[in-house]
């Protein structure tokens, strides 16, 4: 079986992308479901206190991302009331434009609390999940609810842990996520359930979208391990065991040929297998990379990726380190134009060159206080940041 990330085809295209062209950011990880974005051109020249700020508001507890498209941002907070918020904002002004609450519980355990999950937005609606499986439909533009579905507590869904921490995939008609055994599958248009894999706990990680020889599949990291499922019918394909403590998958999976990628914390580490059909070959297992959360890139042969605190690049092919930078704590990051975007757990913002001949930092600044697990995102010219009390920032790096 030959795997091919769904979307692939736009990286492509990024080769021929002429500078200063920009992009929206629909959904957790990029609209090719890899952290990478195709725009091109942003600016790295930064005064000393970085990037200026074009707005500032403030979402709520919580660790969700940012989806942008179509002019908007959105994404979501508790009001530690026991309240989950949705905030729809003007991307460039930062207006709110919509915000609609729900009842779920702030549930801090061992950390801050608040939901986890980013939106994803699909044309004309966006989807959202709480930590406890509740999964709502709204219509992007005025925010009007469409559909509310209590999936885990209507289906016995065993709850993580931390709660269900996985993003909503939208593929087709179906809207996926990571909940149950190995997923579930709704209409997005309606809520109907298509498809659920079982009762059993799930992992932290967004279903990565892929084609298994002309089907739509998809990978879902669960606690116990990573499980290829098809679309249509939520059958399994192939899956390999990785065990990790309190069943801690988070970083989402990254696919290169037909061969997967993943990485978890605890001192669990990184590997490689091989898919051949119904069969996962394990090609190197280390603890090299070590990633808590946050899940790297891949660009060309080499992972950029966080070993727990500490940012590193390694080969694909064998987990050979090549450079290791510390400082950033347990941080993220995206990648875009060649370089990386890092977000260090204490709020410095910084881009790094996606060179695996050592660490080459280009431009730094503390763009946040708090804590900062939330993955950045940039999107037409700009840079969207959070911490953990739901501090929001927008950075213009247009360069205009």
């Amino acid at each position: 079986m030959t795997i091919r990330l769904a979307g692939a085809a736009l990286l492509l295209a990024a080769c021929s992308l002429s500078a200063g062209e920009s992009f929206d950011w629909p959904n957790f990880r990029g609209p090719a479901h890899n952290g990478q974005s195709k725009e091109a051109g942003w600016s790295t020249k930064w005064p000393a206190d970085g990037p200026k700020q074009l707005w500032k508001a403030n979402v709520g507890t919580g660790f969700a991302s940012f989806a942008v498209a179509n002019g908007k941002v959105y994404t979501l907070g508790n009001d530690k009331k026991d309240t989950d918020t949705v905030y729809c904002f003007d991307a460039e002004k930062g207006t709110e434009i919509w915000k609609k609450s729900y009842p779920c519980k702030l549930d801090p355990k061992y950390y801050a609390g608040g939901p986890s999950a980013t939106p994803a937005v699909d044309g004309k609606f966006v989807y959202s999940m709480s930590k406890d499986g509740e999964v709502l439909c709204f219509d992007a533009e005025k925010g009007d609810i469409v559909w509310d579905k209590k999936f885990a507590e209507d289906l016995g869904a065993v709850r993580p842990d931390w709660g269900f921490g996985g993003s909503p995939l939208i593929d087709g008609d179906l809207l996926v996520l990571n909940i149950g055994s190995f997923g579930l599958a709704v209409e997005k248009a309606t809520g109907k359930v298509k498809w659920y894999s079982g009762k059993e706990k799930a992992g932290y990680a967004t279903p990565v979208p892929y084609d298994a020889n002309g089907k739509h599949a998809a990978i879902i990291f669960t606690a116990p391990g990573a499980v290829g499922v098809d679309l249509a019918d939520g059958k399994e394909l192939w899956r390999f065991a990785w065990p990790t403590q309190y069943g801690v998958n988070a970083a989402d999976p990254i696919l290169s040929g037909d061969k997967v990628f993943v990485a978890s914390g605890y001192d669990t580490g990184s590997g490689l297998f091989k898919i051949e059909g119904a069969k996962a070959t394990e090609v190197w297992k280390s603890k090299v990379m070590r990633t808590h959360m946050s899940g790297g890139v891949l660009i060309g042969e080499y992972v950029y990726g966080f070993d727990d605190t500490i940012l590193k690049c390694v080969t694909l092919a064998d987990g050979t380190e090549k450079w290791k930078a510390d400082g950033f704590g347990k941080g993220s990051l995206i990648a875009a134009d060649g370089k990386l975007l890092v977000l260090g757990d204490k709020g410095i913002l910084a881009v790094v060159a996606a060179d695996p001949a050592g660490y080459k930092e280009i431009a730094k600044a503390q763009v946040l206080g708090g804590l900062c697990w939330a993955t950045p995102v940039l999107a037409n010219g700009r840079v969207y940041c959070r911490n953990s009390d739901g501090n929001v920032v927008c950075l213009d790096v247009s360069g205009k």
